[in-house]
């Protein structure tokens, strides 16, 4: 009875992720501000947390999660009824600088509300140590999608403070290779290739410093619940912000390289540039906790035997 409940519960809280695949299809982007394709991770990250756990759910618990999970169905079915359009309008109300930012952010505040609503019901507060990933990075995204709404480009000064150097060092990669000319200015790049000239402004999104915030928040949630040593959660933890970095300037510089041997386009290179940064951050971030929980595991069980 329990795991058929507990099968259960995990089919109410991705219910809303299923619904919004077949019903808005085109609305999971991969890009960060312009989609819910960090739905389908965050699901992933719940699916494997709550996977095979011996707490005893009960199905008043698993059916009262229900109503909410009703409550995030209305709320996309109105966002093609004038309720999209109505948070559009609210932007120039609140003074938001970047309306796609403005607008996704809902979803991942209501997908998150509904997550958390849920795990509570079922756990009570030791959700946080049994399914925290899941919520915590749907939480985190909707922060960093405010922050940019709120104070896009370089307007948040200590989120840009890494960049440049993060733009000199692609630079002197581009250099080293001899793929092109590179000229880096704070973090403006001058590009010359294959295909003429184009110069790119990097602003912390594009940077990717918005996914090491939401990889420290998730990561220090994930090693919480970790029966190990505080020095390995340490090295843990250090080893996975070095790995973010690392995927963040091989996206930088794949954006660089599209320029210099692709296409310097603005359209073409923008629809690069949508989807560049999430699709190797986020299969990074469920990929690097996956190999933590593994070798974990076999070292349990080898102390174990």
């Amino acid at each position: 009875m329990q795991n058929k409940s507990l099968t259960f519960a995990i089919i109410i809280i991705i219910s809303p992720v299923l619904f919004a695949l077949a019903y808005q299809p085109d609305s999971f982007s991969l890009s960060w501000n312009q989609g819910r394709g960090g739905w389908l991770f965050a699901m992933a990250f719940i699916v494997a947390e709550l996977i095979g756990i011996k707490t005893i759910v009960s199905q008043k618990r698993v059916i009262a999660t229900i109503p909410f999970a009703a409550a995030v169905f209305a709320y996309l079915i109105a966002l093609d009824h004038g309720l999209r359009q109505y948070i559009q309008d609210g932007a120039q109300y609140y003074n938001v600088n970047l309306i796609h930012s403005w607008t996704w952010l809902w979803d991942f505040v209501i997908m998150g509300a509904f997550v958390i609503a849920a795990v509570t019901i079922l756990f009570g507060k030791r959700w946080i140590r049994i399914a925290p990933a899941g919520p915590i990075f749907l939480c985190g995204s909707a922060i960093i999608l405010s922050l940019d709404a709120f104070f896009p480009y370089d307007t948040l000064g200590p989120l840009q403070y890494i960049v440049p150097y993060l733009v000199k060092a692609n630079v002197e990669i581009i250099k080293f290779f001899d793929l092109g000319t590179a000229i880096a200015r704070n973090n403006l790049m001058f590009l010359k290739g294959d295909h003429g000239s184009m110069a790119l402004q990097v602003f912390w999104p594009s940077a990717g410093v918005h996914s090491v915030i939401i990889y420290s928040l998730v990561m220090m949630a994930f090693l919480l619940k970790m029966n190990i040593a505080p020095k390995r959660k340490a090295m843990y933890f250090a080893i996975g912000i070095a790995g973010t970095i690392f995927v963040n300037m091989i996206r930088i510089f794949s954006l660089s390289l599209f320029v210099l041997k692709v296409s310097t386009n603005p359209v073409e290179f923008e629809e690069f540039h949508g989807i560049a940064g999430e699709i190797m951050f986020l299969p990074w971030l469920f990929a690097y906790l996956f190999a933590v929980t593994v070798i974990e595991t076999k070292r349990i069980k080898k102390m174990a035997a």
